[in-house]
This record gives structure tokens, sequence and C-alpha cells, in this order.
């Protein structure tokens, strides 16, 4: 499959079966994040791949929608152990974070896994779930599952509301 065609491709699936993720799966969608550009190559990501049950759950209560979340085959909390900010003035941390997850929803489109970004969770109860150090931020959590059903229609601005050239034209 093409780039565009998995661009096209990836959802937020919010439907996952109740199937655990083959081992070689789960390896190319950690290298896929692995090899992902950071600022300054710091590769300041840390990743905890939650697959036991109880645990990714548990994890799943912390979210907004714990019941599709727990049924997926694993929920990544991403994270990143730099406070490093950028000349112009952004933090590393989120951006290189959300570069190597974009990297493993890509992998996994590929590999016919459905994702999904998680930003509405209760970091702290995480944090003590999977023992995450007070020092290192919680960025996002990523469902990864096998879709219970095809994509989801979701509409898009045209390109001419997101896009101008030169100078700012909006």
């Amino acid at each position: 499959m093409g780039l565009m065609e998995l661009i096209k491709k990836r959802y937020s699936c919010r439907a996952y079966e109740d199937k655990a993720i083959e081992e070689e799966k789960l390896a190319q969608l950690v290298e896929a994040a692995r090899l992902a550009p950071s600022a300054k190559n710091l590769q300041d990501w840390r990743f905890v791949v939650v697959r036991q049950e109880d645990i990714r759950r548990q994890v799943a209560e912390c979210t907004n929608q714990s019941d599709a979340f727990g049924r997926a085959g694993v929920i990544i909390a991403a994270c990143s152990n730099s406070d490093h900010i950028m000349r112009c003035g952004q933090a590393v941390g989120p951006i290189d974070v959300s570069i190597a997850l974009e990297h493993i929803c890509l992998m996994a489109t590929e590999l016919g896994l459905g994702t999904c970004w998680i930003g509405a969770f209760d970091a702290e109860k995480v944090r003590q779930i999977l023992g995450i150090p007070k020092e290192v931020a919680i960025i996002e959590l990523m469902a990864v599952g096998y879709p219970v059903n095809g994509k989801c229609a979701t509409e898009r601005e045209p390109i001419e509301r997101v896009v101008c050239y030169d100078k700012w034209q909006f």
C-alpha cells in the first residue's frame, strides 16, 4: 500500500475486537516509533505498551471511553523524558512523541490494525497504574487493535481553508 493510501485509510478507531496483537506486529509498531525523527536527535520518547488485560482495562478506566479502549489489543502510554525547549519556544516532548505516534498509526494501518489517539485521560491515575516516574511526562495514550468495522466517515476541511502560500491569507 502506498503512503497516500495509508494516510487516507487511517482513522480514529473506537470499536475493537477483543483480540491480542501478534508479537511480530507489535515489534513492527515499536520499530516504526523508534525510527521517527526527533529534535536534536534526542529520541526523548518512551513507550509503555500495555498488553496484559487487567492492566490494560485499568488504564482504559482512566479514559473517557473505557469500554471501547479496554477491548483494544494494547494501549500505549507515550511519554517524554525531556524538558528541552526549541528556539521557537515549543517543547520538544509533545512534538517528538506525536511524530512517533503517527508512525505507529501508519504502520498499524498497513498491518490491518486500527488506532485512536487518546487525550482524554487522567494522567496521574495512569502514572500510578504503570509506575511512570513524576519527572516523565505522559503525553498521550494510544489504543491499537483489530477494528470491529470499517472506516468511519470523517469530514475534512477543503484545502483552501487550511493552506495558503507565501503569506497568511486566511
